[in-house]
């Protein structure tokens, strides 16, 4: 890395990777494994494992993020391979979201 940017970087770094943000920590580690599952990356990869580890993941709850990365990548390709009609994909999630919430209100 240039050295310009060290500073910098690394201020990014230590606010988003290791500081209090919105999303606990736990959970951006977890969302890491997931994404670096999927873009291959073995440096990235062990890196949010072992954080993930350090902020209370266990190794099911990490299995379950890579499980999650692969389900929902693996959808992303069929329904973009088939050409699915994203119009009705959306009117389709509109009317599960109205179904679900009406359920929720009725409990």
């Amino acid at each position: 890395m240039p050295e310009e940017f060290l500073d910098l970087e690394w201020e990014i770094f230590k606010r988003m990777e290791l500081g209090q943000t919105l999303i606990p920590n736990k959970y951006k580690e977890l969302m890491g494994v997931a994404v670096h599952s999927e873009t291959k990356c073995h440096y990235c990869t062990l890196f949010h494992t072992e954080a993930a580890k350090l902020f209370g993941a266990t190794d099911e709850e990490i299995e379950e993020a890579a499980h999650y990365a692969k389900m929902t990548v693996g959808w992303s390709a069929y329904v973009n391979g088939i050409q699915l009609d994203f119009d009705q994909f959306r009117n389709e999630l509109q009317q599960m979201g109205s179904f679900l919430a009406k359920q929720k209100a009725a409990a």
